[in-house]
């Protein structure tokens, strides 16, 4: 059996005036990410994952920000387009594993919803998915809450 496995990551400027979106969940707060898509970073990383797993470039090759028809999309659909390309390869998935690293919000009371919705999408158990999250303990522009960063590790099988 054929396995591969691929990182991400994503990193998104907070502002105010934006919605902040994170694993597919709109999560309440003063601030959202600045992107040209709603800017989730963590179905961003994810994608990334996915994406590296079978060396099949990044999102930004896939859904450039260059490009209108992506300009405020919701990254849910991003994750189901990356999803389709995997299952074209003849790939499924085994897991992901994720971290978060904000300051604020806290996001552990929304992580379960977080893991329904990114388990919807491609079909695996939620208990297939791990979101974990951190602070930068109050250090740098996360620190500040001027930005937010995600990674993702996705292990995929063959058919």
């Amino acid at each position: 059996m054929s396995y591969r496995i691929g990182s991400g990551m994503d990193v998104h400027q907070l502002v105010e005036g934006r919605k902040l979106w994170i694993g597919g969940v709109e999560i309440p707060h003063h601030k959202g990410a600045l992107g040209h898509s709603d800017a989730d970073v963590l179905l961003h990383a994810i994608c990334d994952a996915l994406l590296g797993a079978l060396a099949l470039g990044d999102i930004g090759a896939h859904f450039p920000d260059t490009d209108p028809a992506y300009k405020n999309i919701d990254s849910k659909i991003l994750l189901q387009k990356t999803y389709r390309l995997i299952r074209e390869k003849k790939y499924t998935i085994v897991n992901i594993d994720s971290s978060l690293c904000l300051e604020s919000p806290k996001i552990k009371k929304y992580a379960g919803e977080m893991r329904k919705t990114i388990a919807a999408i491609l079909e695996i158990e939620e208990s297939d998915i791990s979101i974990k999250a951190t602070t930068s303990e109050k250090m740098g522009y996360i620190g500040r809450e001027e930005g937010l960063v995600a990674y993702a590790t996705a292990l995929l099988k063959a058919d």
